[in-house]
């Protein structure tokens, strides 16, 4: 069962048409790589799946089994833990460690039990090689490690789609590459990743199947 699948869709933005009658599905334990110029509407598609831009039109936009073209507010959070989301400028909370800030997330999605959280904060930690940084505040780590907590972040609860935005945009090429090499691991796992880049040499150094926003359209080209 695909993931997400949309078709004839359309996104508006401030009444500004960014995709028309777009039509693709995102299979399960897949690489994406979301592709084409700043503008053509990559960061719009991946908010729409998780209800932040609303679709506009279509015969049919699901995502993890939630009907996006009539989903209610209070089904968004619901969608919303379902999905772990990468961005580009990390979203940490500055003025708590590491552990907190993944605390954070867990009490605001429903988890009480102390040890329950303490072992599912552990546990990714260690997923994304950064077991021993628990204690530290944000502005300690460098922008890599940062970066690796937010993947961390977005692993808390087991979601089976990932969308990262631009996730090596602030980072040197070779922490970038390490960073993509983490996400492209997470397939193994049973994750689907789409990733939004413009990048391209990242396409060589690690296979994905490939959709390119251009002309208000979207296509999978391989």
């Amino acid at each position: 069962m695909d993931l997400v699948n949309y078709k004839e869709v359309s996104i508006k933005r401030q009444d500004k048409t960014v995709l028309k009658n777009i039509t693709f599905s995102l299979q399960p334990s897949c690489f994406y790589y979301l592709v084409g110029r700043v503008g053509s509407g990559k960061s719009s598609l991946m908010k729409s799946m998780y209800a932040d831009v609303p679709v506009t039109s279509g015969d049919i936009a699901e995502v993890l089994g939630f009907n996006i073209l009539d989903i209610k507010p209070k089904e968004v959070p619901f969608l919303r833990r379902k999905i772990g989301i990468v961005f580009q400028d990390f979203q940490l909370l500055q003025g708590r460690s590491v552990f907190s800030n993944l605390e954070f997330v867990l009490r605001a999605t429903g988890w009480k039990d102390k040890e329950a959280i303490r072992q599912r904060i552990e546990e990714v930690l260690k997923e994304v090689g950064m077991g021993n940084k628990s204690y530290k505040m944000p502005h300690e780590l460098s922008g890599g490690e940062q970066q690796r907590i937010v993947i961390a972040r977005a692993l808390l609860n087991r979601p089976q789609l990932i969308l990262a935005d631009e996730p090596t945009g602030n980072l040197d090429p070779n922490t970038g590459f390490q960073i993509l090499s983490l996400l492209h691991s997470l397939v193994e796992t049973g994750h689907t990743v789409l990733m939004a880049t413009h990048n391209l040499q990242l396409l060589e150094d690690f296979p994905g199947k490939v959709l390119r926003c251009a002309d208000k359209g979207l296509k999978l080209e391989n």
